[in-house]
């Protein structure tokens, strides 16, 4: 899987370039709770994107 995989469905959709990877990881985030992805995908681009270095809104305390 590649980043720029990931940019090109988020900017189809929105329009717009993601600022950052945590960006990337809201909007795919989303698209698992509207049931868009399945748990795999999700679990493979959550992966991915942690690894990078993107962290997700849900983790703030």
């Amino acid at each position: 899987m590649l980043v720029n995989e990931l940019i090109t469905v988020y900017e189809s959709e929105r329009k717009e370039t993601p600022e950052t990877l945590n960006d990337l990881l809201d909007y795919f985030q989303k698209k698992y709770i509207a049931g868009e992805i399945d748990i795999k995908n999700y679990r493979d681009i959550f992966n991915f994107l942690h690894q990078q270095g993107a962290t997700s809104a849900h983790e703030y305390v």
